[in-house]
């Protein structure tokens, strides 16, 4: 899942929110990247910062619903796919996003 923050601090906080709560197994910082968009009927320019999180499939909407709801952005940038991983890779992922139900 990739989304764009506002600066540094943001992005350490959702990243660090993220992996407290189990949400992603790992999120890198690709690093800060310039975004040109329309936004509200002008072209904007912008300095972000881009996080790419690693999650399991069983927490993919949980932590969409993480970010969106702890993003500072109004309509922040959410992109998400499914991807082929290493077994031993995947079966990390799965581990570190793992949360036991209680019944």
């Amino acid at each position: 899942m990739l989304t764009t923050l506002p600066d540094a601090e943001s992005a350490q906080k959702l990243a660090q929110g993220a992996l407290d709560a189990c949400l992603s197994a790992c999120v890198t910082e690709l690093g800060p990247v310039r975004s040109r968009y329309r936004w509200q009927g002008k072209v904007e320019t912008s300095d972000e910062i881009q996080l790419l999180f690693k999650t399991s499939t069983v927490r993919s909407l949980e932590l969409e619903r993480f970010i969106l709801a702890n993003h500072p952005y109004e309509t922040p940038e959410l992109l998400s796919w499914q991807a082929s991983a290493s077994t031993a890779y995947a079966q990390w992922v799965e581990t570190e996003t793992y949360r036991p139900t209680h019944v």
